[in-house]
């Protein structure tokens, strides 16, 4: 080789070992996806686990109260009373106990109704009574007292829904006031028959005279122990019709009326 040629082969020599890489340098290279090679791809990764929080952390954790369901109880039976006049079709429906030539007309009555309690429990219902004018009001009056007291009637409806018959009414235990008849037993007109009189409960309450008892579904009362619409001297029954001036057949001597309220006393 010449002298020329060997001077261009170290100057190749030299610009090659001053330009390109050195031992102690590395060129990493890239993916073709264009990821570092030292990262994870996104789609490979796992979610991090949280673990747990410990029972201790639990404990500290308010616990929400249970939401409780409070039914509200029903409201109270209130006592409501009507006074009407007699009406065409009332007295259509009272020609069983009221008749031309009975002592009072039916312009002189009033047609009243009443809440009262029954005998079972929690029963409350609607009753139904003919009485005079004059003492309709004080009627109502009464039963509100005998409502609020808690007393108990067993039936309050007019005695025509027993064809006029004060035996029947009595034998269903039904409480009555207008009935135009004479007194039991007698010829002269019963304080029923002007509506001033009311039988209350007569099965809990008979009629007693002597031996002989009515209606005779009256007869297990008859010794008058205490019991659920059984009236005994002095009580909430008697004081309440006392009220309005009227007099209980429980007192009389003979015969004994334990149903029976008037204004008369008769």
């Amino acid at each position: 080789m010449s002298g020329l040629g060997r001077g261009v082969a170290v100057l190749a020599v030299c610009l090659l070992a001053a330009c390109g890489p050195t031992e102690s340098t590395t060129v990493a290279s890239e993916p073709a996806n264009g990821t570092p090679a030292n990262e994870t791809p996104l789609g490979s990764r796992q979610p991090t686990k949280v673990p747990p929080p410990s029972p201790a952390a639990r404990a500290s954790e308010p616990v929400p109260a249970p939401e409780l369901s409070v039914t509200a109880p029903p409201p109270a039976p209130a006592f409501t009373s009507t006074v009407s006049a007699i009406t065409p079709e009332l007295a259509s429906r009272m020609s069983p106990s009221w008749h031309p030539g009975c002592p009072v007309d039916l312009a002189d009555l009033r047609y009243v109704t009443v809440t009262h309690h029954g005998f079972s429990a929690g029963e409350v219902a609607q009753g139904e009574l003919v009485v005079h004018a004059d003492v309709a009001d004080d009627v109502a009056s009464v039963f509100r007292i005998l409502f609020e007291a808690g007393y108990p009637v067993r039936s309050m409806r007019l005695v025509d829904d027993f064809g006029g018959s004060d035996d029947a009414s009595m034998a269903a235990d039904n409480t009555s006031a207008f009935n135009c008849r004479a007194i039991t037993g007698g010829t002269e007109w019963s304080q029923h028959a002007y509506g001033r009189a009311i039988d209350l409960n007569p099965v809990e309450n008979p009629y007693v005279l002597g031996r002989s008892v009515y209606p005779r579904e009256g007869r297990p009362f008859a010794d008058r122990a205490s019991g659920p619409g059984v009236i005994q001297p002095g009580d909430a029954v008697v004081q309440a019709f006392e009220t309005i001036g009227w007099s209980w057949g429980g007192a009389w001597a003979s015969p004994v009326d334990y149903q029976h309220f008037s204004l008369t006393g008769g």
